[in-house]
């Protein structure tokens, strides 16, 4: 017996957001920019509205019905995101400003414990996000590095990632999936190897968590992390989940309300997780943003988003077929839907200033990840990066445009 695939309907995704309906330079927008931030739709924007203009309050400190109203919506935000990464407990759900911070707040707590000459690994394709909170520990503690290769297609090298574990390895963090080169890691694997060494694992879902179902407790990861703002939400908000055991062992990252049990001059005692790693008054209305941008995704089949992703992907790389003026960098399979490229004799920052003027909006840089930029000889690239919201028109039309830009440099 065989069932039909899940179709995903872009029209009906589009409609809600209403930045798709502009212009850029007099053309129509085509927005391939997605995984620097992402578009809001129409429910994220009413919520956070309706949030400060109906019924706001400062959370968890007041007893009356405003406060009791923000409250619940911040806390069902919170089991928003429990439910799309399917961890066991709310509990387990900090609300942080972002996959930066929740990174940072992971570095500093966890490196409190750490002595010189313990080690951390991470990869060559991470962000910087991911490289300078370990950074941090090396030039003040003296914790060591160790990076995992990148191989030629935009791979890990796994055999050398084997080989960097041992009973000095005290973390390993990496990237779920590149945001420059679309790679999609064996996490599965990373996280089996590092756990036979007694070593933690921290995801970086940012890019991850957009293109594909997470599911925490199957992965079996300690600690996975991502921001509101390239998951449709709002910016200033970002998550980080942690195992119910590993957070109860974090000193808290900052000091203030709320993240207290009791305090005198003495001495003072801290709530349990997740409230202990959110000092002072939280992201209130970001948070409600972001929970009504879990809801509204919730409504499209993952799988069935995934496919209508790798099709653009796979549009554009057909559409430039043959076009020997142009390097894609990274190559891996299965990758995600992110292209980066460059254009011989030019720099990515003319050829997306040349893009824009037909309406196409490309990222364009080192992408936060300058030692990948070195592994692969290049000061820079462009990149596109594909979105539910995008469609197989738009794909062509970049295309068209790349292919207009390279006759300025040819």
């Amino acid at each position: 017996m065989s069932f039909a695939k899940p179709i995903f309907d872009v029209q009906k995704a589009r409609a809600d957001f209403p930045i798709l309906t502009r212009e850029v330079n007099g053309k129509p927008l085509i927005y391939l920019d997605s995984g620097a931030s992402a578009q809001k739709p129409r429910q994220v924007i009413e919520a956070m509205s309706d949030a400060m203009g109906r019924s706001y309050a400062n959370v968890h400190r007041g007893l009356h019905t405003l406060a009791n109203e923000t409250t619940d919506a911040y806390e069902r935000a919170r089991e928003s995101v429990r439910r799309l990464i399917n961890a066991p407990s709310v509990n387990e759900v900090v609300f942080t400003k972002g996959a930066t911070e929740s990174i940072n707040l992971v570095a500093s707590s966890l490196g409190l414990g750490l002595k010189a000459g313990d080690e951390i690994v991470v990869s060559e394709m991470e962000h910087h996000a991911n490289i300078i909170p370990w950074h941090f520990l090396r030039e003040r503690q003296g914790i060591v590095l160790r990076f995992i290769p990148v191989l030629d297609d935009g791979s890990l090298d796994m055999d050398a990632y084997r080989a960097l574990l041992g009973p000095k390895t005290k973390m390993v963090a990496v990237t779920h999936m590149s945001n420059v080169l679309g790679t999609v890691n064996p996490v599965a694997e990373i996280i089996a190897a590092a756990h036979a060494v007694s070593a933690p694992v921290l995801l970086d879902g940012a890019q991850a968590i957009v293109h594909g179902a997470v599911d925490v407790q199957a992965l079996d990861v300690d600690f996975y992390v991502f921001s509101g703002h390239k998951l449709y939400g709002p910016t200033g908000i970002g998550v980080l989940y942690g195992k119910a055991e590993r957070l109860a062992a974090l000193p808290p990252y900052q000091g203030g309300g709320e993240m207290i049990g009791s305090v005198t001059l003495e001495k003072i005692s801290y709530a349990d997780p997740p409230h202990r790693f959110e000092a002072g008054t939280p992201a209130i209305i970001e948070a409600i943003g972001l929970g009504a941008a879990v809801e509204w995704l919730e409504q499209f089949d993952r799988a069935a988003i995934a496919a209508h992703e790798h099709a653009l992907y796979e549009r554009v790389k057909g559409g430039l077929n043959g076009a020997n003026w142009l390097t894609e960098i990274g190559t891996a399979p299965g990758k995600g839907a992110i292209f980066s490229f460059n254009v011989a004799g030019a720099h990515a920052h003319d050829v997306a200033q040349i893009l824009d003027r037909y309406g196409v909006a490309v990222r364009a840089g080192t992408h936060c990840a300058e030692p990948l930029m070195r592994r692969f000889g290049v000061t820079s690239s462009a990149r596109a990066s594909f979105a539910l919201y995008n469609t197989l028109e738009e794909a062509d039309s970049f295309v068209a445009a790349l292919v207009k830009a390279q006759g300025f440099f040819s």
